[in-house]
């Protein structure tokens, strides 16, 4: 374009910035919280998202979308929207998981979340003025309502696309197995996402929407091991007259020691923008009911995060290698552990196309170099997205300024709180990505990347 532009528009041709400015008068506050409100009062613990992509799926039909729900069982369904193109140009996904990191619910969360359920912590929605808390205001439902805005104003707008744009909306997109009462085992870690591709909704490329507000094309994976301590099982009451080895205790020192190389293995892994770290979650041992046994072994719940660099194999040998260190450390530890979650780490080039429009437009509403962010240890749907072939790239908001807050900002109100300014943000980056890709043709694109 030429003259002055709007903050965002820099470096866009005329008339995709037409095209984008006039998208762009149909992203609103106002609908924005409306958006979020809706989305923050209907429960998506993971396994249970089916109400939500109902929801999201005739919001978008309202809208001038084509929409589908997209059942997985009878619990469980992502949603997506289609904006054809006239076949000429590339297809492009802008992609959001739905479920919630944690429940909602007192009898599922504590006291593991904390003593009791915040108003946070609960899927209410309540508006601060220019903020929206709920679980899962932000993380990730902000984000699937800045891709359900940026694509119902380009429907709005009527923008003459050469490919498709398609919104997608996936169930299990969190770091975890199912929940109580669930039929499936694997109701999470990318369940949703892989079974819309399985399902042919595919694309040439994608962004996903999730927190960091900063344009990313690689991210770690993770591997969780069952650590299994051994001991003997005894009663309190002979202890002092049989043989006594702990199982509890003994694994106590295994987690200390655990801790420990977790430090000195994300230093030698550390590299690009990613940072693998590792925790170990849960503790397994013993009868509650009965104080007076020990039991004869411990099992520890271990997340391993990996670099893309690193494949699932060879982070298992490094995890074998690492326990044989702390045998030595302990005579006579019985120690074992066994691979039971593999999802490797994955990176786009950033020579794609993907890549370089949306690192343009980051550019353009900054007014300044690309920022990258390093030091990164989290994983999302973009790993089952590129591990199936399509380049992609993630963006999304940073979390709420804890000056802009009425409360403290800790990791759960992180998640759960929301601004619609960043929201708004956010949806218009998106919006100008998908109409720079969208109304070009197959061979513009392909022809970047030479």
């Amino acid at each position: 374009m030429t003259g002055a532009q709007p903050a965002g528009l820099a470096g866009l041709d005329d008339q995709r910035g037409a095209w984008v400015a006039e998208a762009w008068r149909h992203v609103t506050g106002d609908r924005l919280r409306e958006l979020i409100v809706g989305l923050v009062d209907i429960p998506s613990p993971t396994g249970d998202e089916a109400p939500l992509a109902e929801h999201i799926a005739a919001t978008l039909k309202a809208a001038g979308c084509r929409a589908a729900v997209q059942p997985i069982d009878d619990r469980q369904a992502n949603a997506w929207a289609r904006i054809e193109g006239d076949g000429t140009g590339p297809d492009l996904m802008l992609y959001a998981p739905v479920d919630t990191l944690t429940v909602g619910e007192e009898s599922e969360d504590l006291p593991w979340i904390g003593p009791e359920l915040r108003d946070d912590m609960r899927p209410e929605a309540t508006v601060y003025e220019d903020l929206v808390v709920g679980l899962g205001a932000s993380n990730p439902k902000g984000h699937v309502a800045c891709v359900m805005m940026a694509a119902e104003a380009i429907a709005l707008a009527g923008i003459p696309l050469t490919g498709d744009l398609v919104a997608a909306f996936g169930a299990g997109g969190m770091p975890t197995n199912a929940r109580p009462g669930s039929g499936r085992r694997n109701t999470g870690q990318g369940v949703g996402c892989s079974f819309l591709l399985e399902q042919g909704v595919w694309t040439d490329h994608a962004v996903i929407a999730k927190p960091g507000w900063t344009v990313s094309w690689d991210e770690v994976g993770l591997v969780w091991f069952e650590v299994t301590v051994r001991g003997t099982h005894t009663y309190v009451g002979s202890r002092h007259r049989l043989p006594y080895d702990n199982a509890i205790t003994r694994a106590g020192e295994v987690v200390r020691h655990l801790e420990e190389w977790f430090v000195e293995y994300a230093h030698r892994h550390t590299d690009g923008t990613v940072a693998p770290q590792a925790v170990v979650s849960s503790v397994r041992a013993g009868w509650p009911r009965m104080a007076a046994v020990t039991p004869a072994a411990c099992t520890l719940m271990v997340d391993l995060r990996i670099s893309p660099d690193t494949t699932p194999m060879q982070a298992k040998r490094e995890f074998a290698a690492a326990l044989d260190a702390i045998r030595d450390k302990m005579p006579g530890l019985d120690v074992t552990a066994e691979t039971v979650l593999a999802i490797p780490g994955t990176r786009t080039d950033p020579s794609d196309w993907i890549f370089r429009t949306a690192k343009a437009g980051w550019e353009a509403f900054e007014g300044r170099e690309h920022e990258v962010v390093r030091g990164n240890s989290g994983a999302t749907d973009a790993n089952i997205l590129r591990g199936r072939g399509i380049p992609t790239v993630r963006v999304g908001m940073p979390k709420v300024d804890p000056a802009q807050a009425p409360f403290d900002i800790d990791f759960a109100r992180g998640m759960n709180t929301v601004s619609v300014r960043a929201m708004e943000k956010l949806t218009r980056h998106l919006v100008r990505t998908a109409v720079d890709t969208v109304t070009r043709t197959r061979a513009e694109v392909e022809g970047a990347l030479a």
